[in-house]
């Protein structure tokens, strides 16, 4: 029986394989200080491609353009060089075109589980708080410790729009009908 942190193990060693066929280095070295010239100093820190965040990225990218792996090799190394692991929820929205609300859509990092999967769960360390409050120590960093719960937020969305629309049509007039009946009339 496949668990949860098993698909975080198989997402990795998918990649890794599909790298070691293309015959592709798992690790970018880090470049030294170098000056450019007008002046800058640039660094490229190294990019390890057997992490999960980097695997995820590649993932994400070749299952937007619907391309092979070799083809968003550099792209998943310069996401993570310039905006580290937080950058998938950059790239996330971009591919999407708009604004993720986790709560309503999975993390494509944490599974929508809303800890980060590389460290121990809350359940491991025996954190009496949840992991989706604000700085807490193992949230993941992609959607900040929002776990996946549509059915439980559309729900409640719901009941705050009845209970909206309910305080509107009772400030315009005294209602003579119910809301339930004007709304069976259209």
């Amino acid at each position: 029986m496949t668990t949860f942190m098993d698909r975080f193990a198989d997402r990795v060693t998918e990649v890794t394989t599909e790298l070691a066929n293309l015959d592709m280095p798992l690790t970018v070295p880090a470049s030294p200080f170098t000056t450019d010239e007008y002046g800058w100093i640039d660094f490229t820190p190294e990019i390890d491609r057997s992490r999960l965040a980097w695997c995820t990225a590649v993932r994400m990218l070749t299952n937007h353009h619907q391309t092979p792996l070799a083809r968003q090799i550099l792209s998943a190394d310069a996401l993570l060089r310039e905006l580290g692991v937080p950058g998938l929820a950059t790239l996330h929205r971009d591919l999407v075109g708009a604004p993720i609300d986790y709560r309503f859509t999975p993390c494509p990092y944490c599974d929508g589980m809303g800890e980060d999967p590389t460290l121990p769960t809350c359940e491991q360390l025996g954190c009496r708080i949840p992991a989706n409050i604000a700085d807490h120590p193992h949230g993941c960093p992609v959607c900040r410790g929002e776990s996946c719960e549509p059915d439980y937020y559309a729900e409640r969305q719901m009941d705050e729009a009845e209970q909206l629309w309910a305080d509107a049509l009772a400030a315009k007039t005294p209602p003579r009908r119910s809301w339930r009946t004007l709304l069976h009339r259209r």
